[in-house]
């Protein structure tokens, strides 16, 4: 089966029990919302106890306070009622396995797959490539409380986001399935 036909037997199971959650409400019922990373193995319906319908989950690699991230925030609070956001970064992040330069190298040599190995990412593919990775802020990590913290502060000083609005810092502890504070980064965001 590939995996094409497996999403959509999931997708036939999922419906067919589907039931009254056409009935949920659009604003969040919670009234919360996440930032977080993409990254596979982070589930936050599980980490954060949430089921459909309780919160806004933000997706993007390493969980960071870009542009985009910062809009659905900001969508999120002013035409969906959320009230309060975390921001949740994870231990063993791709994201720390490289640096903008490095990804613009490789995007520039080829866009096939990289390889990770023991020095970090290296290309395996032959191109052609594109310069065109160099117009993109990658977002890289090179500590993850210190990513926290900026991307909360960022998140905080930002024009369309309210005084009003407590943001949270955390780290995914990825070996235990634990949420471990960045005291830093939540008192950055609590409210004034």
């Amino acid at each position: 089966m590939t995996v094409l036909e497996e999403v959509l037997s999931a997708n036939g199971a999922y419906a067919d029990t589907f039931g009254a959650k056409s009935e949920l409400a659009l604003p969040p019922a919670r009234g919360f919302a996440i930032l977080t990373c993409m990254d596979a193995r982070l589930d936050p319906a599980k980490y954060a106890g949430l089921s459909e319908g309780d919160a806004h989950v933000i997706r993007n690699a390493g969980g960071r306070a870009s542009d985009d991230a910062i809009r659905s925030l900001v969508i999120s609070y002013k035409l969906l009622g959320t009230k309060e956001w975390f921001v949740i970064h994870h231990t063993n992040c791709g994201m720390e396995f490289f640096t903008d330069e490095v990804i613009r190298g490789l995007l520039a040599n080829s866009l096939e797959t990289a390889a990770l190995g023991e020095d970090g990412f290296y290309e395996v593919g032959s191109g052609p490539g594109s310069a065109e990775a160099k117009n993109i802020a990658w977002l890289t990590i090179a500590d993850q409380a210190l990513s926290v913290l900026e991307d909360v502060e960022r998140i905080k000083a930002h024009p369309l986001v309210p005084a009003g609005i407590p943001v949270y810092g955390f780290i995914y502890d990825v070996a235990t399935g634990r949420l471990v504070e960045v005291p830093a980064a939540t008192a950055a965001g609590a409210v004034r």
